[in-house]
């Protein structure tokens, strides 16, 4: 069965950076895209980042743009979240996604706290 399991995130300070991981099983990761996702306290669930199935076109939301950096690595069918300068407003919980057939497939999240 589909499963996707977030790792990575913590308590980091303003400028600080952290890397979170998604470990997919259960299906042949590398046929398909990934992203990643983020819900702020009160607040709707955003997509933050795409990556297609090759990892050869990436997608970013403006906010996250020139500082998080998506990547993928279909040998350990895994997807990566690389985020750099973060600020408070990133604070959140990240999922990571995936769509399989009319299926949409998330992990459980992991918790992002940026604050001083």
């Amino acid at each position: 069965q589909v499963r996707l399991q977030e790792s990575g995130g913590g308590l980091v300070q303003p400028g600080g950076s952290l890397r979170l991981s998604c470990a997919a099983y259960g299906f042949t990761f590398r046929n398909y895209g990934m992203s990643w996702y983020r819900q702020a306290p009160g607040k709707g669930r955003d997509l933050v980042a795409g990556i297609s199935n090759t990892g050869g076109s990436t997608s970013y939301a403006d906010s996250v743009k020139g500082r998080f950096t998506i990547s993928r690595d279909n040998a350990k069918n895994t997807v990566y979240l690389q985020m750099n300068n973060l600020i408070p407003e990133d604070t959140a919980v990240y999922y990571c996604k995936t769509l399989i057939g009319n299926n949409e497939h998330r992990g459980q999240g992991t918790q992002v706290t940026v604050s001083s």
